[in-house]
C-alpha cells in the first residue's frame, strides 16, 4: 500500500502575497519543508529571526566523541521546543539525518572540549544540569528547573562522561517503571525539554 498524502503545500495562488518574509521561489514552486503551517513559504532567514525573537531560556548540550546518530534527534526536539541553542562537545561533525532539515533553523555551537564548554556556560551564567541515570541522581520530576540553564546529555550508551558529570551542578534522570536499564537519549532529551516547558514555557 502506498501513502498518498501531500507532504506541505502546492505553488501559491496570485496574486503573491508582499511580505518581504515570503521566499519567491517557494510560492512559484510549492513548499514542502518540514515546518508548521505559519511559516509556509517563508524564507529560512525569516523563519529563524522569527523565532529569534521568543526562544527559550534553556540551551541543550550533548556529548559526541563516537560520532552518535541520536544527535539530528536531540537537535530535532531541541527547535520543537524552541530551545535557545544546541551545543556539542568534542568532534565538530555530527549525523544530521535525525534533525530532518531542522538544523537549518536551530542555533548550533561546536566546542572541542567539555573544558571549553564549562567556560562558556560560566560566562553566560547557564547552570548546567545533566540528565543521565546514574549513581545519585534525583528525579526530573521531583526537581524544578532554572530557567535560565543547559540540559546535558552524554551519548548512547555510556551516558555522561566523567568529565561532564563534573561541571554539572546537579544530575537528574527519567524515572522508568520496566526493566531497561535506560532509555534512548533521544527520547530521554525530549522528556526532558517538556519537563522544561511544563514549568517555563
Amino acid at each position: 500500500m502506498t501513502d498518498d498524502r501531500v507532504v506541505g503545500v502546492g505553488p501559491h495562488p496570485l496574486p503573491w502575497p508582499q511580505d518581504a518574509r515570503y521566499d519567491r521561489d517557494l510560492l512559484a514552486n510549492g513548499d514542502t519543508r518540514n515546518v508548521v503551517d505559519e511559516y509556509r513559504y517563508w524564507s529560512k532567514d525569516a523563519i529563524i529571526a522569527d523565532l529569534d525573537t521568543r526562544r527559550h531560556g534553556f540551551h541543550v548540550v550533548i556529548e559526541n566523541w563516537q560520532h552518535d546518530f541520536n544527535i539530528g534527534t536531540v537537535v530535532r526536539n531541541a527547535n520543537a521546543f524552541l530551545a535557545h541553542t544546541v551545543h556539542i562537545v568534542g568532534k565538530r561533525r555530527w549525523n544530521r539525518r535525525g534533525a530532518m532539515v531542522t538544523d537549518r533553523y536551530q542555533h548550533i555551537e561546536h566546542h572541542p572540549t567539555v573544558d571549553d564548554f564549562a567556560q562558556y556556560a560560566a560566562d553566560k551564567r547557564l547552570a548546567i544540569v545533566g540528565i543521565d541515570i546514574v549513581a545519585g541522581s534525583t528525579p526530573i520530576e521531583s526537581e524544578p528547573l532554572p530557567r535560565r540553564c543547559v540540559l546535558a546529555f552524554g551519548q548512547e550508551g555510556p551516558g555522561l562522561s566523567e568529565e561532564m558529570q563534573t561541571i554539572c551542578g546537579r544530575i537528574l534522570h527519567v524515572t522508568q517503571y520496566g526493566s531497561t536499564r535506560s532509555i534512548n537519549v533521544g527520547v530521554a532529551s525530549g522528556i526532558a525539554m517538556y519537563a522544561w516547558a511544563l514549568q517555563h514555557a
